[in-house]
């Protein structure tokens, strides 16, 4: 489960998403062994308890318990010359000391010199399920992930809910959707079967299986609090099945069950102030995740449409400046050159309210509808430009990996630099002193070089662009979507939007060389 946190900081308030890695032992429990059936198979028994509030889950849980697994994964990482190491400072984050048996360079000086080299073993610990009676197995991909982002860990183990060990081959993993697809050497094991989870209605039971911080197997039980949760914004994975089961930290990668005793999602992530359930848990729907499991079986990577755009949603400090409803729909920020979005004649500054005739919303976001929209599909987008609708069509193409559309995006998010030197022409407005932009002031800003537009050079604390995080050293590229170059056009296009009756200004803003971003500030 991954973390975001957007550039205004909206969730201040110590609310975090955690990774469900969990403790540091394997489950001691043991089990009945399966049949060539799935242990959740129509017909089997009786699964579900009677109607209505449930007198006990203890047959169903007796059905489906052998099919859910403990994953444990180990690596080795490099020892840091000086200072902590930034991955047992991670892991202590979530609540897992790695391992230090094997930790070397720990002793024997103190010279930058004494751990060149040297490496440690780190692990992780969470859960899965089997999914075919020859072993194949579900579980999350940042389970079995390098822990720097990139490559996979070294080795992975399964136990079985009987106790057995097996070592398992990564058949294939998918960034995108948080997916994994492993295989052990086995026959005749117990696995289940996918759910359908459109049919899931807020207020169903569920049951919940795994290794919560590597005690062994756990049953929790509870109801869907919420269908199509959204948690970071965007992203074409950004809907998840939440419940008030217990989700802890090592539950990740296993099994969500209706009351028939059918997959309708994955364990993946949690919110909460502490790192332990607080009863906000997520789950991947088995409608998101079969498809991708289904490829990933088939040595074939997901499909998915792309639009070579990047987005801000419409939310309620842009849609003033934009003259539009908040949640109306999504801004474009940036266009990918020579992308789908580009060759349909896409702007920056466009924003798309419909795809393919469906409006654009919270639940249903522009990466959410076009990833699932077919590749070589050409499709209509309802945008709005400078207050005016239109409609363009684009044919999507097959999404990159996620490797590739970060080199697109470009990963640097260097913060600005702070001597930003004198400022040529300086100018109050919104709270900020302006600059014409010098090639000195973008070299000690970390501005590349082909950067236009307005320097702030100063934000006073008590205004709104400074609620907004806008800093010393960030550039201003447009006002209203009207590329600036000198203080006196963002005067005017702060002048403009008081005219219009808009209570904010929109602005958009690159910080060193990360991508450009949509602000509004309000207009005094």
């Amino acid at each position: 489960m991954r973390s975001k946190e957007s550039g205004k900081v909206r969730y201040a308030y110590g609310v975090a998403m955690a990774l469900l890695l969990g403790g540091s032992t394997f489950s001691l429990a043991t089990g009945q062994a399966g049949a060539q059936v799935p242990q959740n198979a129509p017909g089997t028994s009786a699964l579900a308890p009677r109607p209505g509030a449930p007198m006990s889950f203890a047959d169903l849980v007796a059905k489906l318990q052998p099919a859910v697994v403990n994953i444990s994964t180990k690596q080795r990482v490099p020892v840091r010359s000086q200072g902590s190491d930034p991955f047992e400072e991670f892991f202590r984050q979530f609540g897992q000391v790695p391992p230090q048996g094997n930790q070397q360079g720990q002793q024997g000086g103190s010279g930058a010199n004494d751990n060149q080299g040297r490496t440690r073993e780190a692990g992780s610990l969470g859960s899965g399920f089997i999914v075919s009676a020859n072993g194949y197995i579900v579980t999350n991909n940042h389970l079995i992930q390098g822990l720097t982002g990139t490559g996979t860990v070294d080795t992975v183990t399964v136990t079985t809910y009987d106790g057995k060990e097996y070592p398992a081959k990564i058949v294939g993993r998918d960034d995108t959707s948080d997916l994994a697809l492993l295989k052990i050497e086995g026959q005749n094991l117990p696995f289940v079967q996918w759910g359908d989870s459109t049919k899931a209605r807020v207020g169903d039971w569920v049951i919940a299986i795994g290794d919560p911080y590597g005690v062994g197997s756990t049953v929790t039980a509870g109801i869907i609090s919420a269908l199509h949760r959204g948690i970071t914004g965007n992203g074409a994975y950004d809907r998840y099945i939440q419940t008030d089961a217990a989700i802890n930290m090592g539950n990740s990668g296993g099994p969500m069950f209706d009351l028939n005793g059918n997959v309708i999602g994955i364990n993946s992530a949690l919110i909460s102030p502490t790192g332990a359930s607080v009863g906000i848990g997520l789950a991947i729907p088995a409608e998101l995740a079969k498809p991708v499991i289904d490829a990933l079986m088939k040595g074939q990577r997901p499909v998915r449409g792309y639009l070579g755009v990047g987005l801000q949603p419409v939310d309620e400090d842009l849609a003033p400046s934009l003259g539009l409803p908040k949640d109306s729909g999504e801004i474009i920020r940036t266009v990918v050159a020579n992308g789908p979005g580009a060759k349909a004649g896409l702007q920056q500054g466009d924003v798309i309210v419909k795809v393919n005739g469906q409006q654009v919303n919270s639940n249903d976001t522009v990466s959410y509808l076009i990833a699932n929209s077919p590749v070589g599909q050409r499709i209509p987008l309802e945008i709005v430009r400078s207050g005016k609708r239109a409609t363009v069509y684009v044919t999507l193409a097959d999404r990159p990996t996620e490797e590739a559309l970060s080199k697109i995006a470009g990963g640097d998010t260097t913060t600005p630099g702070t001597n930003g030197g004198p400022a040529t022409t300086a100018q109050k407005t919104l709270g900020l002193s302006l600059s014409r932009l010098t090639p000195e002031l973008a070299r000690s800003s970390n501005l590349p070089a082909t950067a236009r537009g307005v320097l702030i050079t100063g934000v006073d604390s008590s205004s709104d662009a400074a609620e907004q995080g806008l800093q010393r050293g960030d550039l201003i590229v447009s006002v209203n979507n009207q590329a600036v170059s000198d203080p006196a056009q963002v005067i005017a296009g702060v002048d403009g939007a008081r005219k219009a009756g808009r209570s904010s200004v929109l602005l958009l803003v690159k910080r060193g060389n990360s991508p450009d971003v949509f602000i509004a500030v309000a207009v005094k």
